[in-house]
């Protein structure tokens, strides 16, 4: 199952009121591939979430791909609208891309609690360094 892009996504999301929102970012982050057990360690933990998060990168044939999981339901989906931002394009692309930008039509700030969010800025961070290391 893949994501959806931010684009189609944010058609959908304008015209949702709070409560459908939040039940948008959960279906979301039930279409995130399913990240295993083993990959779920110290290192793929992304530090400053509330929730456990993990983000493990892979390059298949040049592009980026990322696993990720959370135990939270709602943070789930704030990583995977992350992820839609990013997922299975050129590490250059990623690399050049504004992901905090791409997602401020989405202002979670609003939508959700800063426990929820705070740990979006070290997820980009994540995605960027992995995306200059492969450039």
């Amino acid at each position: 199952m893949s994501l959806p892009t931010l684009s189609d996504l944010q058609d959908e999301y304008e015209f949702l009121d709070s409560e459908d929102r939040y039940r948008l970012l959960i279906d979301l982050g039930r279409k995130l591939e399913p990240m295993p057990d083993a990959l779920k360690t110290d290192a793929t933990k992304v530090r400053g979430c509330s929730a456990s998060v993990w983000v493990y990168p892979t390059s298949q044939d040049g592009k980026l791909h990322f696993l990720a999981d959370s135990n939270a339901a709602i943070t789930k989906g704030v990583v995977a609208l992350v992820l839609a931002a990013v997922q299975d394009k050129p590490a250059a692309e990623v690399a050049a891309t504004d992901i905090a930008a791409a997602l401020e039509p989405f202002d979670l700030t609003r939508e959700l609690s800063s426990n929820r969010t705070q740990g979006v800025p070290n997820m980009i961070a994540l995605v960027r360094k992995t995306a200059e290391r492969l450039t």
